[in-house]
């Protein structure tokens, strides 16, 4: 999912979106100042400590502007970094430099943001075997993006995206009648090398869940004690997620309870960015 040719594939039409929006016509910042082509170069420099991530797609968009741009790093993604360290020189035509510079920054900061409190949550779970999940609760246009990161943080991807695995959730069971109806009629329907998901929020959704034979049931919002019960419920016949505001100061309670994975929604929509910048900008 994540090799070099299926990140090219994906990301250079999402980064020269990007880029469109940033420049619709011209920078007039930069030509203001560089009405000529001049050689520079320019450094990026971490401003706190963490986890860097997106070094690849950093320097595709200088590559974007001029293939010309040559960026040499000096940290790899997954590395810890911390604040003042030299992570890459980035060196080529100014102007590029400049236009360039607040989308490359964005991209990465985003996504070492992600790894960093990826982290964190997972070295929460470290000693149990438990799959730390994220979710499609992503910035759009972004996902892949994002999913790399949280894998570089030491989590794990849940589905890409709806084509990617069957979850039926409480509005599919809504439109289904029921948890039994909807799971019959997605193993009717989907090929057989799909797990079936389902999302339930009560002990009698359980109940169900695991009459209508699910491969995977996820317990979504439920307390400490009523997850308990639920595992004692399955007990074994499917395997066991846990969903639903899970976020860094709550999941170690849940360490305890036998489940197989807990996905998180906060290491894509609520991690903080991490601050990093380019500095000292100057011909050579």
């Amino acid at each position: 999912m994540y090799d070099n040719t299926t990140m090219r594939l994906q990301m250079d039409p999402l980064i020269l979106s990007a880029l469109r929006e940033d420049i619709t016509s011209e920078d007039v910042s930069t030509n203001s100042v560089m009405r000529d082509y001049a050689l520079g170069e320019v450094y990026l420099i971490a401003k706190e400590d963490g986890i860097v991530c997106g070094l690849t797609v950093f320097e595709r968009v200088f590559k974007l502007l001029d293939e010309n741009t040559v960026v040499e790093f000096e940290a790899k993604d997954g590395d810890s970094v911390s604040v003042g360290q030299k992570l890459a020189t980035v060196r080529g035509d100014i102007r590029v430099l400049l236009s360039g510079e607040r989308t490359a920054l964005n991209y990465l900061q985003r996504m070492s943001g992600v790894a960093t409190y990826t982290s964190k949550v997972a070295k929460l779970l470290e000693g149990s075997n438990i799959k730390l999940l994220d979710t499609r609760k992503t910035t759009p246009n972004n996902r892949i993006f994002e999913k790399y990161a949280v894998r570089v943080g030491g989590g794990n991807n849940h589905r890409y995206n709806l084509s990617d695995g069957v979850l039926l959730k409480d509005n599919h069971i809504g439109a289904a009648g029921s948890v039994k109806k909807a799971v019959e009629m997605a193993k009717e329907y989907a090929p057989f090398v799909r797990k079936i998901e389902v999302e339930v929020e009560t002990l009698d959704m359980v109940r169900e869940a695991v009459e209508a034979k699910a491969d995977i049931i996820m317990l979504d919002n439920m307390k400490h004690d009523t997850i308990r019960e639920a595992m004692e419920i399955i007990d074994g016949r499917a395997e066991v997620e846990v969903s639903g505001n899970v976020t860094k100061e709550n999941i170690e309670k849940l360490k305890d309870l036998g489940v197989d994975y807990i996905s998180s929604g906060a290491l894509t929509h609520s991690s903080p960015i991490l601050d990093l910048s380019l500095k000292n900008l100057h011909a050579i």
